[in-house]
């Protein structure tokens, strides 16, 4: 699920150290999903022939053309219309249309697993553009994915929003930064369908209903970021970050792989 290059990815259960010798940043540029897997994929595109999820063009999944979309432009910061109170900063590697918008939605809902490969690759983007390496890095980068609900979960079969919060930390780890997924979130109780709420009501329909249900010792021994597929109002990241810092973690900013509006 994680083709990228580098170090076989630490268990996201290991513990974090408190902190970790201390080098010099990295330059090293999170690299393109590596030969065997492009060739792997290729072998089933071939198999089992599939549309671009992105422009329709026949015979694979993600044509590169709409995969380097996903990565080509420098991310920016996301601006909701109306920021709600306590929106750390966000960065988004590209703005919420198409083929971003096929794509997420393919990974998402229609079980397009292979997917989450691009997808992380951006995400790693955005979270390098909203924490860049620092001369003494001690302590690892903490993505804490927005929690789907068990329910959701088990109707799309999978969690997309851990599983690119993996494929991310598995391309910022090839890159020389430390980075560990903690999915500390959950439901508390029950919320409304967001969808066709305004800002103002998606707070009301949000606010308290994160808590932070594992990890809390964790939280504390590393830089944390929530991470998401995608901003719009900016209240999911809002009550993550309020959960968070309930639990004594220190969030610096929000990374998502697209945004409805960015700062140009």
């Amino acid at each position: 699920m994680e083709p990228f290059v580098g170090a076989v990815p630490a268990t996201e259960s290991a513990p974090v150290p408190a902190s970790t010798p201390a080098s010099a940043p990295s330059t090293t540029p999170i690299r393109a999903t590596p030969l065997p897997v492009r060739l792997l994929d290729a072998a089933l595109d071939l198999l089992l022939p599939a549309a671009c999820v992105g422009c329709g063009v026949a015979r694979t999944q993600l044509c590169p053309d709409c995969r380097g979309q996903l990565t080509a432009a420098e991310p920016l910061r996301a601006r909701p219309a109306h920021p709600p109170p306590g929106l750390p900063e966000i960065y988004a590697a590209v703005r919420y249309g198409d083929p971003a918008r096929q794509v997420l939605l393919a990974h998402k809902e229609r079980g397009a697993l292979r997917l989450a490969a691009p997808l992380g690759q951006a995400l790693a983007l955005a979270v390098r553009a909203a924490f860049p390496a620092t001369p003494r890095q001690e302590r690892p980068l903490l993505l804490v994915p927005m929690p789907s609900t068990t329910h959701t979960t088990r109707a799309r079969g999978h969690n997309p929003t851990l599983r690119v919060a993996r494929a991310a930390a598995s391309a910022l780890r090839g890159a020389g930064v430390p980075t560990r997924v903690v999915p500390a979130l959950r439901h508390a109780r029950a919320v409304a369908d967001q969808s066709g709420l305004d800002a103002a009501a998606r707070q009301r329909n949000l606010r308290g209903a994160l808590t932070v249900h594992a990890h809390r010792t964790r939280l504390r021994e590393g830089h944390v970021l929530v991470v998401d597929d995608l901003v719009t109002t900016g209240a999911s990241i809002v009550e993550a970050t309020r959960a968070l810092a309930e639990a004594g973690a220190d969030v610096l900013a929000g990374a998502v792989v697209a945004a409805t509006q960015l700062r140009d």
